[in-house]
């Protein structure tokens, strides 16, 4: 199972669009972790399952989602302003613990990142607009086996390759 994860696009549709067309035939799921700063019904949303950030303040998108997925995955996606998560990821830890999620993808922070805690991935794919720790914009495709997530980090703009990492399940 392939998952396209973005976040904090900032009303960048252009790579959205881009985006979603690069990995329509691969993927299985695309997600988008908040501050889109669209409409809900953009065309350049269209596609992505969505949660609202602090910045979109004219989207009715929840502020978190729980998915069950394949391979015994239970995912976890917000935007992680009202978790802290700027600071720690202990009240996001929590509320994995909660729903039971064993991947939990979120934004807010614009850092890419990604750390297993205690059999659960903490996931950020950074910002597609305006990125924090790195000089590309980024966003992440999350290969997902009974064993492992593969996380790779991607340039927005081109779909190059930057970073990849494997975390056993």
């Amino acid at each position: 199972m392939k998952i396209v994860v973005v976040s904090d696009s900032h009303g960048n549709d252009w790579d959205l669009l881009a985006i979603r067309e690069r990995h329509l035939q691969e993927a299985d799921l695309f997600i988008h972790c908040g501050d889109s700063e669209l409409l809900d019904d953009d065309v350049a949303m269209q596609g992505y399952l969505s949660v609202g950030g602090n910045c979109d303040y004219r989207s009715h998108a929840p502020l978190k989602r729980v998915e069950s997925l394949a391979h015994d995955v239970t995912l976890l996606m917000t935007h992680g302003h009202t978790y802290g998560v700027k600071y720690s990821l202990q009240k996001l830890y929590y509320q994995a613990l909660e729903v039971g999620a064993n991947l939990v993808c979120y934004g807010h922070s614009h850092y890419v990142g990604a750390e297993m805690i205690e059999g659960t991935l903490f996931m950020n794919p950074g910002s597609l607009s305006f990125p924090r720790n790195t000089r590309e914009k980024t966003y992440a495709i999350i290969t997902v086996s009974d064993r492992a997530f593969e996380v790779a980090y991607l340039e927005g703009g081109t779909g190059e390759t930057l970073i990849r990492q494997t975390f056993k399940r």
